[in-house]
Formats: C-alpha cells, structure tokens, sequence
C-alpha cells in the first residue's frame, strides 16, 4: 500500500509540478521577490538615503530601462545558453543586484547595481516570455497565462506582507531588507537549476533579427505601451511618496492590497480573452487607463486626498494586468519560428521611449507633476484607438483588420 502511495506521489509529483509548466511557475514567484523588494523600499531609499528629486528619479529609470532597449542581443546568446538556462542566469544576476542596493545610497552606486538587476531582469521577461509562448497550447494559454500571473502576483503579496510586517513591528535595515530579497530569488533560482530536467523547444531562427511588416500592430501596441508603463511605474508611485508622504510600510501595504486583488484578477483575465478576444479585452483596457491617467492629473489640480490616488494605483495595476492579451495576439499572429525574435524586438521596441522619457517627464515633474499624467493620457487614448485594428479572430494571415485574406 506504501509502495502505491509513494508510486502516486511520485506521478503526481512529475506530471503536475516537475513539468514545463512547473518551472513557469516556480520562475514567475522567484523573480517578484527581488523585484517587489527593490519597488516596495526604493521611493523611500532615494528620498530618505539618497536626497533624490523628480530628475534624479528619472534618471534611475532611464538606466533601469537601457537592458530592455538591448534586449535585441538575446538573439545572439540564444544559440549558446537555452532559454531554460538564460532565465536562471538572470535571476541569479537580478537577485545579486538587488541584495546590494543598500550598500550604495548614492547616485552612482544606485545607477550601477540598477543597470545590472536590470540586464537580469529584462533577459528573464525576455526568455521566459518565448518558453511560454513555445510551451503553452494557443487554446490553453490564456488561462495558464492567467494563473501565471497571479502566481506572481502572489510572490509580491507575500513580498510586500513581509516587508510591512518588518517595518511595522521591527527596526530591519534598508540594507538587511535587499539582502533578504535578492538571496531568496537566488535560492530559487538555482532550485529551478537543479531539480528541473532540460524541456525541448521549437527550433528558432537564433541568429537572425526578424522584422515582419505583418507584425507591424503588434510593434505599436508594445512602443505605446512602454511610454505609458514608465509613467505609471515611475510617477504614479513617486506622487505617493512625494506627495502624501507615505512611509515604507504604508506602501507596502497599499502594494500588499494591490498584488491581493491581482491574485484573484489574474486567472479572470485569462478567462476573460477566452471569452471575449484580444481585441475587447485591450479596448477595456485602454479606456479603463485613459480615465485612470486622466484622474491622477486632477489629483494634482484640486489637491485630492491620498486615499482617491492610492485607489487609483491599484486600479492601474488591475487594468495593466490585462496586457496578457497583447502576449496571446503575438502567440495567434506569429509563426513559431519566428516567437524568439519577434519577442526580442519587441522587447525592443517596448523599450525605445522607456529609455529617454523618464528623464525627460523627470524635468517635467519638477515644472508641473499634472503635465505628465496628461501625457499618460494621450497615450492611453491612442492605444484605445490602435487597439480597433486587431482583429476578432487573429491567425497568420489575419494580423489586422487590414490584412488581405
């Protein structure tokens, strides 16, 4: 009787857990520790440790973004280190960068250690989004898709409790906080290394950049999105700091609160595509981050309360959530040969205004903070109106609305 418990176990174990969609899910937990640990304390860090301004903010986020602007050269390191592999070299590298950002509260040191848990982070996002799209059945891969996202999510709650939990009731340091963050995405990092065989993948054309004009909706909707992403990464949470004053707990429990309902909003996502298309799903999308962006300028012009730009946050977040949608597109629309390049060069192109605009709306923070939501604005509205061009039912041939079928 125990040999048949232990043999379905076992089974259980291999079928359900050790399996691709098994090392998805243990990486899609490792990399927010060290991320949620880096977002949760950096306002705070800067302001408190730093002296950091709305420029000096800027900047740090332009560096932080230059790894994405390059995220083109995985072409090139892919024919020799798998994806498999890659995703565990650069969560190794994001959480060694991120456990010794408190030993540089300095200008120059934070732009070091950001530019390289940068350069793990942006190869992670990279690679792991060509396994899923390689790994994932089409009909299948909004929901999975879905509960990758909330298991994600749930490493940022569980990052997010811990840190407010610590800071509330216990006198941790700014540097022991990194430390614990960064080492734990390590420890993961290398289970995944250990205990996870070597999955087979499509073979890619590696070596080769690929830029095809039928993918042309699909490099917009990703060169808007990075804009107006850097407005609501940067600003949105630098305001709450700046702003209303809100100290290291109270923004890890506004961040706890927020990752919650993602949890919980993650899967619906998922099921929601499965229902109603990409199409209609990034059209709620951006009218839902249009009146959002419009509202954080008002914030400013009357002088609202916390509680109403604290409110707006999490539904910023519920509705960036639904960029799932944009990934299943590309997985509908693209040849599978062509999914690791294409990737790449829309990282790429994700990555061209996340580059320059945070210094430059960092300048224009320091003028007038509204300006920039106003800006965030016009870009959720012209992502509204892009998002008509995807068509109902989208397979290669029938990227667009335009396309000749």
């Amino acid at each position: 009787m125990r040999d048949i418990s232990s043999n379905f176990s076992k089974k259980t174990f291999e079928q359900y857990f050790r399996s691709p969609i098994g090392f998805l899910i243990l990486v899609s937990i490792a990399m927010p520790i060290a991320m949620s640990g880096w977002l949760a304390l950096l306002n705070n860090f800067v302001i408190e440790k730093a002296s950091f301004s709305g420029k000096e903010i800027g900047w740090l986020h332009t560096i932080r973004e230059i790894p994405g602007f390059l995220t083109l050269t995985i072409i090139f390191v892919l024919p020799f280190i798998r994806e498999q592999r890659l995703i565990v070299l650069s969560l190794i590298l994001l959480g060694g960068a991120v456990a010794l950002v408190g030993h540089f509260p300095f200008f120059s040191g934070l732009m070091i250690t950001t530019l390289i848990s940068s350069i793990g982070f942006h190869y992670f996002e990279a690679a792991q989004q060509t396994l899923q799209l390689q790994w994932l059945d089409k009909k299948k891969a909004p929901q999975i898709l879905g509960w990758l996202l909330a298991a994600s999510s749930g490493a940022s709650l569980l990052t997010f409790g811990a840190i407010a939990i610590i800071y509330s009731y216990f006198s941790f340091t700014y540097k022991q906080m990194y430390i614990c963050c960064g080492t734990v995405t390590i420890f993961l990092a290398i289970i995944a290394y250990v205990f996870w065989p070597k999955y087979p993948i499509q073979p890619q054309k590696k070596k080769k950049i690929i830029i095809k004009k039928v993918y042309w909706l699909y490099y917009v909707l990703q060169f808007i999105c990075g804009a107006r992403r850097q407005i609501f990464s940067v600003f949105a949470a630098f305001m709450l700091v700046e702003k209303f004053g809100l100290e290291v707990h109270q923004i890890s429990w506004l961040l706890l609160f927020n990752f919650s309902v993602n949890l919980l909003f993650g899967p619906f996502v998922g099921w929601l595509i499965g229902q109603i298309g990409e199409k209609w799903t990034l059209i709620t999308e951006y009218s839902g981050l249009t009146l959002v962006f419009f509202t954080y300028g008002l914030i400013y012009i009357f002088d609202w309360p916390a509680w109403i730009a604290a409110t707006l946050y999490v539904i910023d977040h519920l509705f960036y959530a639904m960029m799932i949608a944009q990934k299943t597109y590309l997985q509908k629309i693209a040849l599978k040969e062509d999914l690791a390049s294409t990737t790449a060069v829309a990282f790429t192109i994700n990555h061209i205004a996340a580059v320059f605009l945070p210094v430059i709306l960092g300048f224009v923070w320091i003028i007038s903070p509204p300006l920039v939501f106003i800006l965030a604005t016009i870009l959720a509205l012209l992502s509204l109106l892009i998002s008509f061009a995807v068509p109902n039912n989208p397979y290669p041939g029938n990227e667009t609305i335009f396309s000749k079928v």
